[in-house]
């Protein structure tokens, strides 16, 4: 039997409370995210604007809190005027980021529709690659003002007689990148953001503003950047955001296991970074993250649309996830639960059939990849107050990060008192006993214990086979007195429920 795994949790000590945005998502004008995958006019699930029944059922069983749109790289590009008034006088565009051509049958209205069925926020991103304030502005003007000016009348005339009231803008996407239509320098793009920033806040002082962070940890530019972005936008911005993808490379599955240790330690970096500013600056502000693009993304398998192709939503990054993702995917969630004291918005990419929980056929079904149990688990349960988990687990060594805990877990104290504790067991073969001491807790019984594991660490739910991979309940949890006694099983996510 391998070496126990422990932890305590008491209510006296926590991380904080748990911002209901963290379970966002994302859609962008990405391969199928849209056509075909939340839209599809004609689809025999489909309503009277042409959203898919199936997917928007699914969506809202997920659990998604806040979505991102419409990108990503595509938003560096994306002028938002296209994508408003009558669909057949909307212009056909080319794509750069994605090498696609977009029609803009789905646009700005269709967005808000969709996210109003989904029972989500919309979280708006601006075109600060090829565009600047005075775009912002009138977009601004044109979803969220009442009335009586050219663009909110505008806005009328084309159905939406009420405002958008979109109140969570991003200040671009990723604009270090010099993959990005648009790429800056960190003052070039500070000073950008800054000036769009103060200009909104003249139409709206109560807009919530990200202000862009490095696309990643790797980027030779990695905290400069996020330093001198906001020494010019550390008053007029409440968040900055961090993006990061995993995946197995070179058959390292040991390090890919571990790759929240590389999320955690991005998220602790960024915000040293933010603190250290704001002491520069002598202010008691405190700016927070929004993880507004994470999960695991095989890009090493992209190949981009070659030659003078320039399809409509073509089959792009369409990665079928396995037990073995998922297991990864869980505690990547993990991660972001931990530090959500700072972590007030995150968005899965994407939400549809690009990386995502959600696939779908072209008049056809939709299904679950496994990855998305995980992440409606924790949308479901994970709401409440986050206690501190610090384990002792026994380690396993690992290329990319030395020695790291077979065990990675957080723990959510309800408000009506109960425990939900997530958990994850790293190692590829062997099960892991824990003990959690529930000093203080109150809870008396374990209601449920699920996880998401497989004989064949490969497995994936596909068009044929939907249902191969599904969290199963698990026999054996005990909890007596303040003790819970449990064996994650191998390559495993756990959901353990205690009332």
């Amino acid at each position: 039997m391998a070496s126990t795994a422990h932890f305590t949790l008491d209510p006296a000590f926590s991380v904080g409370e748990v911002d209901a945005r963290l379970f966002g998502s994302f859609v962008e004008h990405l391969g199928r995210c849209v056509y075909t995958g939340v839209y599809e006019p004609g689809h025999p699930s489909a309503d009277a604007a042409g959203l898919r029944g199936d997917v928007l059922a699914l969506v809202r069983e997920l659990g998604v809190s806040v979505i991102r749109y419409p990108g990503g790289n595509f938003v560096s590009g994306h002028r938002w005027e296209d994508s408003v008034g009558p669909v057949d006088e909307r212009p056909r565009r080319l794509d750069l980021a994605w090498h696609s051509t977009e029609t803009n049958r789905f646009g700005l209205a269709e967005f808000m529709d969709f996210a109003g069925k989904a029972g989500a926020e919309p979280m708006m991103a601006l075109n600060l690659g090829t565009r600047g304030v005075r775009e912002a502005l009138d977009l601004q003007e044109y979803a969220n003002h009442p009335g009586g000016t050219a663009l909110s009348e505008l806005r009328r005339s084309h159905g939406a007689k009420e405002p958008y009231g979109i109140g969570l803008w991003c200040l671009g996407n990723e604009l270090d990148g010099p993959w990005q239509t648009g790429h800056k320098t960190a003052r070039e793009y500070g000073r950008l953001a800054a000036e769009t920033a103060r200009a909104m806040r003249q139409l709206d002082p109560s807009v919530e503003l990200v202000v862009c962070g490095s696309s990643n940890q790797a980027m030779a530019t990695f905290a400069a950047w996020e330093a001198e972005v906001l020494l010019e936008t550390y008053a007029l911005v409440d968040h900055i955001s961090l993006h990061a993808y995993y995946e197995e490379t070179d058959g390292d599955r040991d390090s890919f296991l571990a790759s929240a240790v590389d999320m955690e330690s991005f998220i602790e970096n960024v915000v040293a970074t933010c603190d250290h500013v704001g002491a520069r600056l002598k202010s008691g502000k405190r700016v927070t993250l929004s993880f507004d693009e994470w999960n695991v993304w095989y890009q090493s398998r992209y190949e981009p649309p070659a030659g003078d192709t320039w399809d409509e939503a073509p089959r792009l990054l369409e990665d079928a996830y396995s037990v073995t993702d998922a297991v990864v995917f869980g505690s990547l969630l993990i991660a972001l639960l931990r530090h959500a004291d700072r972590v007030s918005v995150a968005c899965l990419a994407q939400l549809v059939n690009v990386i995502a929980p959600i696939m779908t056929e072209p008049g056809g079904a939709a299904w679950r990849q496994t990855t998305y149990f995980p992440f409606q688990q924790a949308s479901r349960y994970g709401r409440g107050r986050v206690l501190q988990v610090a384990p002792d687990s026994p380690t396993y060594p690992t290329r990319k990060y030395g020695e790291t805990d077979l065990l990675h877990a957080t723990a959510v104290r309800g408000d009506d008192g109960s425990v939900t504790v997530f958990a994850v067991n790293r190692s590829t073969s062997e099960p892991l006993p824990l003990e959690v001491s529930l000093r203080g807790t109150g809870v008396r019984e374990v209601v449920e214990h699920s996880a998401l594991h497989d004989a064949d660490p490969d497995a994936r739910n596909t068009l044929t086979d939907p249902e191969r991979v599904t969290p199963r309940a698990q026999l054996g949890t005990v909890l007596s007195g303040d003790r819970l006694r449990t064996t994650l099983a191998p390559l495993s996510w756990n959901m353990i429920r205690l009332a």
